[in-house]
């Protein structure tokens, strides 16, 4: 090859390789992908959200206002939302994203139970047949109801908080006159509690499309809940025993259930939590990981709801939800809120749910010392037929006035005599 030939090949490859250049050192940058492009891949949360509770929780992202000596939030906080709130006073300490509405998976049954719960006696019988088990999704978490076999009210709700089980949730569903009845009840409950960002389809909390709620909302339904004793009771238990298939000529057996909520129970890489007494957890696809826990400690009750960690942390929506319970308990009295749980509708206006009449809240007394008797027994009266909204009940004479009406509540739960046992409550099958 002369010179001048040599010359050419040289220039035009060394001009080909500059052209390449920027291709082949662009190739890394494609299959490994930086942190800030990973994290433009996650969903994003609206840019306006419902502001019940308060403008700040409409707002996207993370809202604490933090005073002197509060601790910073957590570090290690994956989920799409949630909320740290004072179950007593309703005040909301933290909040992210919290009215971003969800898919909720299984701790929507925690609606469904403060519906149905007061209808049925605990010891209202029902035999199984085939058509009340129809429909259940694929993979759903169930208990082991059997056709043809008599259980107790006591006995579903046991298979409902302890199991997460979808197929004693269509039981009570079809005591309850169907699954329409009971959608249509529970989206009532809901829209009384003020819980606006809650749409159920189907009632055990597996995904549906348009079925939605958020952090904010199933923490306003765990708050109803846990004022009905029977409620506490199922959240607070650990482990139970179950009716079997009763078979011809042979005693029915039982067989254990443990509750799902490892906050509770513990599991292997995370422990129970010290002073926790429920509620709920949830898995789906569509919604990964959900929780909704309420914890008691030197007097102070929280509660906490996550939703979707991205996190690979095993068992990280249990994780997230100690470290929010840590962290409230310690700021406690040192933040501003930045929101609150609102009371149900009744209690703004000062009627039982459905009762057609309203109570002008200006004539209603603003403190405890001027409440007459007739007002406080109306307030111990708990759970009023179909159980909408939240029981109203006094005890030692508090009271909390909430937007202009006075909201009766029950500031202390009995939760010191579930949480402060060594052990998780027990439940035989006997109510």
């Amino acid at each position: 090859m002369s010179a001048s030939k040599k010359t050419a090949w040289t220039v035009t490859a060394a001009a080909t390789a500059a052209a390449l250049l920027p291709l082949l050192t662009a190739a890394p940058a494609l299959a490994h992908p930086s942190a800030d492009e990973k994290e433009d891949k996650q969903p994003k949360p609206p840019a306006v959200m419902s502001h019940v509770g308060g403008a700040l929780l409409g707002k996207p992202g993370t809202q604490v206002q933090l005073g002197p000596g509060a601790p910073v939030l957590p570090k290690e906080l994956s989920a799409r939302s949630w909320i740290v709130a004072d179950a007593e006073t309703g005040d909301v300490l933290a909040a992210h994203n919290s009215h971003w509405r969800l898919a909720p998976a299984s701790t929507l049954k925690m609606l469904f139970a403060d519906t149905l719960l007061p209808k049925f006696p605990k010891t209202t019988t029902h035999t199984v047949a085939s058509a009340d088990l129809a429909g259940i999704g694929a993979g759903s978490s169930l208990v082991g109801i059997k056709e043809k076999q008599t259980y107790t009210a006591h006995e579903l709700w046991l298979g409902v908080f302890l199991r997460s089980g979808n197929d004693a949730v269509r039981v009570l569903s079809a005591m309850n006159n169907g699954i329409p009845q009971t959608v249509r009840e529970m989206n009532e409950h809901a829209a009384e509690l003020q819980a606006l960002d809650t749409h159920v389809v189907s009632p055990d909390g597996y995904d549906a499309p348009g079925q939605v709620s958020s952090a904010y909302d199933l923490t306003l339904i765990a708050r109803s809940g846990m004022q009905k004793p029977d409620f506490r009771e199922y959240a607070a238990t650990a482990r139970a025993k179950f009716p079997g298939e009763l078979k011809p000529g042979k005693k029915r057996e039982t067989f254990e259930i443990q509750n799902t909520n490892r906050l509770l129970t513990g599991d292997f890489g995370v422990a129970p939590y010290q002073g926790i007494a429920g509620v709920k957890n949830g898995t789906t696809t569509h919604a990964g990981a959900t929780f909704t826990g309420v914890a008691e400690r030197n007097g102070k009750v929280l509660l906490v709801t996550v939703m979707n960690p991205s996190s690979k942390e095993q068992h990280a929506v249990y994780k997230e939800t100690a470290r929010l319970l840590d962290w409230g308990f310690a700021a406690s009295g040192k933040v501003t809120p930045v929101g609150e749980l609102v009371p149900p509708k009744s209690a703004r206006t000062g009627t039982e749910p459905g009762s057609g009449t309203g109570t002008d809240p200006s004539s209603l007394p603003v403190s405890g010392k001027d409440v007459p008797a007739t007002v406080e027994k109306a307030g111990v009266a708990q759970e009023k037929s179909g159980g909408i909204g939240i029981a109203l009940a006094v005890v030692g004479g508090v009271l909390v006035v909430l937007a202009g009406a006075v909201f009766l509540v029950n500031r202390r739960w009995p939760l010191p005599e579930l949480v402060g046992r060594r052990q998780p409550r027990d439940e035989s099958v006997n109510p």
